[in-house]
């Protein structure tokens, strides 16, 4: 599902390429018609102003959202697993799926970065690609829910893709992510201190030095998950 992809760009760190490409996205999300009308009339908006505005300032405001916010992080196991151990092996998991589908990482790529994530569903069956979907769809509302507090356009991708997930947000669900994420650090130097950590690779074998798999578990383990998600 192209579409997938394409919000996936434009959610990304926006880039000159990304604003000369700008009518290649809106002409493929509009050819797909995935994307209900009400909700895509918001995402024609988004791109009408990332396509007027200058990149800089462009690039100011997408880091002042969701590079000094935690609250807005793009990378969805920051808003499900926090700084609890059992996130490091989520990580592992997922990348493990994309894997079996045939998605290499970069070395410096997190599998839960919601541009990447969306990437990868590009490519696979719609059918699959929607559940997984489906399987962040409470993140996904929230941070919807957040930008929107902010009146940012942004908030239209994000209501963009809740309408291509299988079921709606489960309303309680979406309310505990919302109560239980703690307040944006008050300057930049309390933000790089919540931030810094240890770096992570999850390219093929390094992902998995650490980790309790290894050898035919490893193996066992990706047929289990490719069997279990596409």
């Amino acid at each position: 599902m192209i579409t997938l992809k394409a919000l996936g760009a434009l959610l990304d760190y926006p880039t000159p390429e990304l604003q000369s490409a700008l009518d290649e996205v809106e002409q493929a999300i509009g050819e797909e018609r995935a994307i209900p009308a009400a909700e895509l009339e918001g995402v024609n908006v988004f791109i009408e102003r990332l396509r007027r505005s200058d990149i800089m300032d462009a690039q100011e405001y997408w880091i002042g959202l969701f590079d000094r916010s935690k609250r807005l992080a793009l990378h969805l196991y920051e808003h499900s697993h926090g700084e609890s151990r059992d996130r490091g092996q989520a990580m592992v998991n997922l990348a493990l799926i994309y894997r079996m589908n045939g998605f290499e990482l970069d070395a410096a790529e997190m599998p839960d970065y919601l541009p990447l994530f969306l990437e990868f569903l590009s490519v696979i069956p719609e059918v699959h690609a929607r559940r997984y979907l489906t399987d962040a769809i409470e993140i996904i509302e929230a941070l919807r829910i957040r930008l929107e507090e902010r009146h940012s356009t942004y908030a239209a991708l994000l209501g963009a893709l809740v309408t291509l997930a299988h079921r709606e947000a489960d309303d309680a669900e979406v309310e505990a992510i919302l109560a239980s994420e703690p307040e944006d650090p008050k300057d930049l130097q309390e933000l790089d201190r919540e931030w810094a950590e240890d770096p992570v690779d999850f390219t093929a074998g390094s992902a998995l030095k650490d980790c309790s798999y290894s050898g035919d578990s490893v193996r066992s383990r990706a047929a289990q998950l490719a069997r279990a998600g596409a």
